[in-house]
This record gives structure tokens, sequence and C-alpha cells, in this order.
């Protein structure tokens, strides 16, 4: 998706094919999702007559500075691309538009006709991006929110190590920040971090002055090297991550080590193990995972958990066996007999009568033919303490209703 290089290359082929040059026709599409605060007819109408005097950047966003107030800005989202008729700027997955396709695209969300015929159109086939019409674009949100641009604002080495000092939270997360530094977007801080061997997930506030300063430096020198081939990925230097970054797992590489991904700060997160990894108390907590868990297993805990130590959390499917368990355990549920403990009991005389009854295993040392008689002699009297309760049941029956006509007699 488009990050500071692909919008400075959008804002250099404005500034080069557009400025000075008057706009003649105006076609804004009827999208309030993507055209914001304003209706369509009324932006027209707005900028129309008006010259392009400059065109600004900071971050991921661009705005027209016309001859008179308001300005059209531009917030590219996911796959804003900005498109001249003519003119070679440069295209990205995402954005793309075919030479072939209608012109101006039916993704166009502001196409505009220049006196001299240029046209220029912003496009977005995902409808992430914001086009707005203001008065001052730097003094609103998005803008007034950006920190620094990372290209054209750049802190100091001092400055940057002193910001990172006070930050407790992961590296990536920070450099995605558009509020800390504006510009960096997941690709750009994947590639940094790589070029910097640190892992992702880093404390900020952990990393070394030494750490501080190399990223300080990696970050100037991708931004600048992608800005000088118009963020044209081809010309990308070929030791980049970029190249391999959106590749399978176990497919990616780069320079013979392997890219793995994990999340970070919500994003996909590309990295090399064997040269990004954890540091200081990080890296000792993350080699005490295995530890707890190769001594869970041994206390008889499960022993499927993930190799990366990630299996401490149970999963789903663990948590409703777990549940089950508890069900069982607090009782028969609503609306069930007593049955299944009738059973338990019946097994358990079961038991008794097959260990004979003391639970010994003399038994087995028993001929044959004597263990058949006291078998038989079992059952037999098993038999008749049957019969017994039979019996003893039918009298207590009979009992009861020859004494029931006495007491209607009462």
């Amino acid at each position: 998706m488009p990050e500071l290089p692909e919008v400075e290359a959008a804002r250099r082929a404005i500034e080069e094919n557009c400025l000075g040059k008057k706009i003649k026709k105006a076609i804004i599409a009827n999208d309030s999702k993507v055209i914001e605060g304003v209706s369509a007819s009324d932006f027209e109408s707005s900028i129309i007559g008006k010259t392009i005097v400059s065109a600004h950047r900071k971050g991921k966003n661009l705005w027209l500075h016309l001859d008179s107030p308001p300005f059209p800005s531009f917030q590219f989202g996911m796959a804003g691309a900005i498109y001249i008729k003519g003119v070679a700027v440069t295209q990205y997955k995402r954005s793309a538009v075919k030479d072939s396709d209608e012109w101006p695209s039916k993704y166009s969300k502001f196409f505009v006709e220049l006196d001299d015929g240029l046209e220029l159109s912003f496009t977005d086939k995902r409808r992430f991006a914001r086009v707005r019409l203001l008065e001052d674009p730097t003094s609103v949100p998005p803008i007034s929110e950006l920190g620094p641009d990372a290209l054209f604002e750049p802190m100091t080495v001092d400055e940057f190590t002193e910001c990172l000092s006070k930050k407790k939270i992961a590296i990536k997360a920070l450099l995605l920040d558009q509020s800390f530094i504006s510009g960096i977007g997941n690709w750009i801080a994947d590639e940094v971090l790589y070029q910097a061997r640190i892992h992702p997930l880093q404390i900020s506030s952990s990393l070394s002055k030494e750490n501080c300063a190399t990223l300080h430096k990696c970050i100037k020198e991708v931004i600048e090297k992608a800005v000088e081939v118009g963020a044209d990925s081809s010309q990308f230097p070929s030791n980049w991550i970029f190249h391999s970054r959106e590749k399978k797992p176990g497919k990616a590489f780069v320079d013979g080590k392997k890219i793995d991904f994990i999340n970070a700060s919500g994003r996909t997160s590309a990295y090399v193990p064997e040269l990004q990894k954890l540091s200081g108390s990080q890296a000792t907590k993350a080699a005490d995972k295995p530890r707890k868990q190769a001594s869970k297993r041994k206390g008889g805990e499960n022993e499927d958990n993930d190799e990366d130590g990630e299996g401490d959390e149970p999963t789903s499917e663990e948590k409703e066996t777990a549940k089950t368990a508890k069900s069982k355990k607090g009782g028969n549920p609503r609306g069930h007999s007593k049955k299944p403990p009738m059973k338990r009991q019946s097994k358990e005389r079961e038991d008794d009568d097959n260990s004979g009854g003391d639970g010994s295993s003399e038994d087995d040392e028993e001929d044959p033919k004597e263990k058949a008689r006291k078998v038989k002699s079992r059952s037999n009297t098993s038999n008749k303490q049957a019969k017994t309760a039979k019996t003893i049941s039918k009298q207590a029956v009979g009992n009861q209703n020859s004494k029931t006509p006495k007491k209607r007699a009462k």
C-alpha cells in the first residue's frame, strides 16, 4: 500500500507537470465515504477556474495549493493513487489501473482537466482513501496530528535516541505510529528493522545508543533510496527483505536466510530470526518459555505445546474439555435421574465379586476345580439372597394390603 515514497512520487509528478496550470474541468465522484464533508457539486464549483500553485506532502497525505482556498487534500489509505494521463507515475499492486481501462477510471474519485489539456485523476479501488476540501489542510486532522515527516523533517540522532528511551512499546509499533514519525508504513518498518538487525518486538527504550544510531541511519537510507527510484520496487536493492515479504512462510528467504512472519502491532511483520534477535530481559524471557514448557511436561502436563513457547495458553479444545469436566463434577444435569450412581455401585459390587470380595489374589494360586466350586457357591448364595429379598418384599406388600381394610372400618 502507499507509504511515503509512493505519495512523494505522486507529489513530484504533479509538481513537474501541473504547476501554473488552471483547472478547466472537474469531476468529483458522488461517494460520500471517500469524498468527505462536501458534496460533489460544491467540490467541483470550488476548484474550477483555480490555478495549481504547488503540491505538498506530509507523511502519507498530499494536498494541492491553489491560488486561493479551499484546497483539495488526499489521504491515500490502502489503495489511493495519482494518475496523470500520458505521464508515468509509480503504480503499486493494490492501486494499479491498466492503460487499457477506461479514462477516467471507474475508480476515479477526483478528476481534473487543466487548461493545456493535461488530465489528472485520483483513484481508489478499495474506498479507504479520503478526499477533502479544506481551508488549511495543515491545521486540521489528520495532518495536524502527524509527527515530523520522515523525509522532510528528520530528527537528529540525539533527538531520535532520546525519544526512543522514553517509549515502553515495541519498536515496530512505535515506527507505525504516525504521531511519532509520519510516513513510515508496514513495509518500510520491516525493511529498516531488518537492515538495522532489530527484532520488531524489541521494546524501544531497551535499545542501546548504537542500535538507535543504526536504526536512524537505516530509516534515512531506505526512504531516500525508495524516493530516488520513484518508489519503483523493481529498482529496490536486491538485498532488501521487501522482495520476499509477501511470499508464503517457508518459501521466503533473503540472502539465503529464512524469513519468518509474526504479528506486531496488529500487522503481519516479516523478519529474519537468525539476524533479528530479542536482547536483554526480553531475550531471557523468550529463553525461559521453552524451559517452563519442559518443566510442565515433566510434571505430566500436555506435551502438545508449540515449540516457540506460545502454547502456554489453553487451546479452545482444552477449554471445552475443562468446561465439560467441570459440568460433570458439579453433579447431574437438571431433569436426569440418579441411575448413573446406581450403575457405579453395581459395577463396584461386580468388581468385588470378581476379585473374591476381599481384594486378595490368592485365587490365582488355587486349583481350577476348587476355584470353579467357589464361584458356583457364590452364585447360588447370590440367587438365594435375591429370592429372599423378593419374598420379603412380597410379604411387606401383603401386610400393607391387609391393614388397609381395618383403617377404612374405623
